[in-house]
């Protein structure tokens, strides 16, 4: 029969070795956490205990509570919102003006996110700042050709030490300065805490900024890895009609401004092929530019309206390919001419691809060597990969052609743009709801989710693909170690050693010894937990020892908010991890560091602030 301090030791055990787990990366973080919450219900749940009081026995209910947590279905429903902005292009203008700034000079570009993220964040709760600002992020290191991960993670860090610099910056900090007036010994006012908080988040942001970029690794998604990292380019042609916004440009030096990310090999007129380089040449109607072209810089034309496809039946093409790109699952993909392929030696207008497929024909990449020639002029060999495109329903039916062989994994929905008004207010009313207090975040969040799919934003499949996996058992298997080691006494049994070994040390070395341990377990419980842990326990150290509590209370407010160590730390943490590609060990590198630089600079400044003397 299990005691009560048998659970306890062996609670720690457990959190113990799931990080140790979840750091090595032996096994997934969903097999880990799934473990780890299994090997709980069996301490707990299914070996038999001593009898114990009602409120501290931890129940089947309470391990599995984690999952319907709010914090978990409010990150889950952000992943969402972020999905929607991302398939309808809504933030790209935004993120347009800061790459071009970027690309003048990336450092002040991305200072002047941070800093507005950080200004932000002490003044309405984190999460909808990061949420407003990860888009335009993520959106601009694509621009850049910058992995997410340099990004994405200094922009949590940043937000969360903007939030420590003001009373409402966090629920963590009104939840510990509640506590202290409740007891009667200290009433915060608003920026009382401004001065030594803006210290901290300063020392931490010249980390983030400069050393923590460095740190991070280059993290791309299996997607990425397979079909978006390649360099390598297509055989398109862009047939011009009245109206088309390339008609009337003129060549300059050679070049045709609007088609800067493409190289034009030849412009069809008629039956004269106009070759480089393009002296004086006028594009007009009727024109067929044919250009190389990697796949991004085809979607990026396909997205601006620009025909991109065979010359054969201009305007039906056109109708067709406009009227398919108008459905919410137009759907892009590469696929290759196997070697027994009856359309060796065809084109594809001979091969009849657009009747058998219902798909079209957008580029044709050929590996030996680039021909000089309008698309649908060249015959298909055996290795060729075309670029097409359709609804995902007859994308996918290609897996059964027999001439073409799909590549996995190479499938990309073109982004929606005429719906991305419509997605710029749903994010933008979800984000005031929750900053201003009107809805909770939870409720915000579903919300807005909601308002996504059901404005056609994004589909049910786009919507299931953006919840994580990994953070859904994370979270869950998490929140249900942190409830055991509450209820089993295992949080207040270290605090209360820690805080027996301090006595008798002089006051800095209580302020400092007091901000570890709080930076230590926020990372471990939530923050909320433990600064509602702490908060008494600081209280009772400066009335005991006859010190001013305010140093105190502002140290657990400071050491709560250093959740950056692990990924369930903070909310931001969980936003970024999906869209940063991070795994655990990421935290664990950048984040310690930070911990501990935040907490040596405490200790340093905190007695000289205050007028602590040793």
């Amino acid at each position: 029969m299990l005691t009560a301090d048998l659970q306890m030791w062996l609670t720690f055990a457990v959190i113990g070795l799931t990080i140790i787990a979840y750091s090595i990366e032996r096994f997934a973080i969903e097999l880990t956490a799934l473990g780890s919450l299994l090997i709980l219900m069996v301490i707990f749940v299914g070996l038999p205990s001593a009898p114990r009081a009602t409120d501290s026995m931890v129940t089947l209910d309470d391990l599995l509570a984690g999952f319907a947590n709010p914090a978990l279905l409010t990150v889950l429903a952000l992943l969402v919102i972020g999905q929607g902005l991302f398939q309808t292009d809504a933030l790209d203008a935004p993120a347009q003006l800061i790459t071009r700034i970027a690309k003048k000079s990336r450092y002040l570009a991305f200072i002047g996110v941070y800093i507005a993220a950080a200004v932000i964040s002490a003044f309405i709760n984190n999460t909808p700042v990061v949420v407003m600002f990860l888009p335009i992020m993520t959106v601009v290191a694509s621009n850049l050709r910058l992995s997410p991960s340099k990004v994405l993670m200094p922009l949590s860090f940043i937000s969360i030490l903007g939030g420590m610099t003001t009373i409402i910056g966090s629920s963590t900090n009104l939840l510990v300065a509640e506590a202290a007036r409740k007891v009667g010994v200290l009433d915060l006012q608003f920026f009382d805490f401004t001065g030594i908080g803006m210290i901290m988040a300063s020392v931490g942001a010249v980390y983030a900024l400069l050393i923590m970029p460095r740190l991070l690794r280059k993290r791309e998604s299996m997607t990425e890895e397979m079909s978006q990292t390649t360099g390598k380019q297509f055989i398109a042609q862009i047939p011009l009609t009245y109206g088309d916004r390339l008609v009337g440009q003129q060549a300059v030096a050679g070049m045709f401004p609007s088609l800067k990310d493409m190289t034009v090999r030849l412009v069809q007129r008629g039956e004269s092929p106009l070759l480089p380089p393009f002296d004086n040449v006028t594009l007009q109607p009727g024109d067929t530019v044919v250009v190389a072209a990697t796949r991004q810089a085809l979607l990026v034309a396909l997205k601006g309206g620009h025909n991109v496809t065979q010359e054969t039946e201009v305007e039906e093409d056109e109708a067709s390919q406009n009227a398919a790109m108008q459905q919410s699952d137009f759907t892009l993909a590469e696929v290759i001419v196997p070697p027994a392929s009856r359309m060796i030696g065809q084109t594809i207008e001979q091969a009849g691809m657009r009747a058998k497929t219902n798909c079209m024909a957008l580029g044709i990449q050929r590996r030996s060597r680039m021909p000089r020639m309008a698309m649908n002029d060249i015959r298909l060999e055996a290795g060729d990969v075309l670029l097409v495109g359709g609804r995902r329903e007859f994308v996918e039916a290609l897996r059964l052609s027999k001439d073409i062989l799909l590549i996995e994994l190479s499938t990309t929905d073109v982004p929606q743009r005429r719906y991305a008004p419509r997605a710029l207010i749903i994010f933008l009313a979800t984000a005031i709801a929750a900053a201003t207090g009107f809805l909770p975040i939870a409720t915000a969040a579903l919300g807005g989710a909601f308002a996504m799919i059901l404005g056609n934003c994004l589909n049910l499949r786009q919507a299931i693909r953006a919840l994580d996996s990994r953070i859904f058992m994370l979270v869950g298997a998490s929140l249900a170690s942190a409830v055991a080691l509450q209820k089993t006494g295992g949080a207040h049994f270290v605090a209360s050693f820690v805080v027996d070994a301090m006595q008798g040390q002089p006051a800095p070395v209580l302020l400092s010894g007091l901000f570890l341990l709080v930076a230590i377990l926020t990372n471990i419980l939530s923050n909320n937990a433990t600064a509602v842990l702490f908060a008494p326990i600081a209280i009772s150290i400066a009335t005991q020892t006859g010190l001013p509590v305010e140093p105190f209370v502002v140290c657990v407010i400071l050491a709560a908010n250093c959740s950056f160590a692990t990924p369930i730390g903070y909310q931001t943490n969980l936003l970024v991890m999906g869209p940063g590609h991070y795994r655990f060990q990421d935290f664990l590198i950048a984040g310690i560091p930070l911990m501990l630089l935040i907490w040596i600079t405490f200790s340093l400044v905190a007695p000289w602030y205050y007028g602590i003397a040793y």
